[in-house]
This record gives structure tokens, sequence and C-alpha cells, in this order.
């Protein structure tokens, strides 16, 4: 897989470090991202829920974790004591451990988790604080005048 050169970025814009170290550890993907499958919804327009196939996992075997804006969930599946005994003519079910990382975007964060047949559904919510939500600025107020206008005396009016 060929490298991306991000140098010319750095040199003209400020602020996307971020987003070019994204787009460089997207670029070195290994073979294990195919497992196991998972959907991304959008529930609502603030709410989102990653569904990822478990099969044969127990929610002991699950982990779920938040760091940042980084979302872990991770399974890793204890090995039976009667693994050696059983003998498989046809082995599909796929029971290795596996770790899948999510990028958040800034203030989503994780509501729940559930396990139901098989699959793993982490419910996320973006919440804007107050100060980042979008308000309405009205026109003609002016922040450094006082909010009612003086009134100028009949006198002082026609003298200027």
């Amino acid at each position: 897989m060929s490298t991306i050169d991000l140098t010319p970025l750095y040199r003209t814009m400020v602020g996307f470090d971020r987003m070019a170290s994204m787009i460089d550890s997207a670029s070195r993907l290994d073979g294990t991202q195919g497992y196991p499958p998972y959907n991304i919804e959008r529930v609502a327009d603030d709410a989102f829920a990653i569904e990822i196939a478990v099969a044969g996992f127990a929610e002991d075997d699950l982990e779920i974790e938040t760091n940042e804006n980084l979302l872990t969930i991770a399974g890793k599946k204890e090995q039976a004591g009667d693994a050696d005994e059983r003998q498989f003519l046809h082995r599909g079910i796929a029971e290795r451990g596996f770790l899948r990382r999510f990028q958040l975007a800034d203030h989503v964060i994780v509501t729940g988790a559930s396990l139901q047949n098989g699959l793993l559904r982490v419910d996320l919510v973006r919440e804007l604080p107050e100060a980042k939500k979008p308000r309405k600025i009205e026109i003609g107020q002016e922040s450094n005048k006082p909010s009612k206008p003086k009134l100028i005396e009949g006198d002082k009016a026609s003298a200027a």
C-alpha cells in the first residue's frame, strides 16, 4: 500500500494535525478490520447506534471503553476446558478475540450498551454544551452601548 505525504498540508493549514493523523492511521489498516462485522446507524438527528456481531461472546467476554474521542470495543473469548476433546468437522464460527476502535466526533458520548441475540449495541448521543450551540444575534444592538438609548432634550437638540 502506498503512503500519503501530508507535509504540504502542514505548511499551509493550521490545526489540521488531528485530521492528518486520523488519515495516517486509517491508511495503516491491518487484515483484521473485517472481523467482527458492524453497522453504524443514525437513530435520530443527534443519536447513533453501533451494532457489532459478536456471536458466541458473553457479556463477561466483552469490554467497552471510551477515552477522549476514542471508543474501544474488545472481545476476548476464554477457551473452554473441553476444547481439546471436541472434534470439529467444520469450524465456521470465529471465536478469536477482536479489538474495534471508533473515532467519535466532539461531544458524542456513550449512553448505554446491550447484548441481545449475538448483537452488541452501543448507543451514542451528541450533546452540545450551551456555549457551543448556535444563538441568534439581533441586529441593531451593540454590546458596548447601553440597552436603552439616551433621549436628547429639546434645547440641547436645537443647539447641536
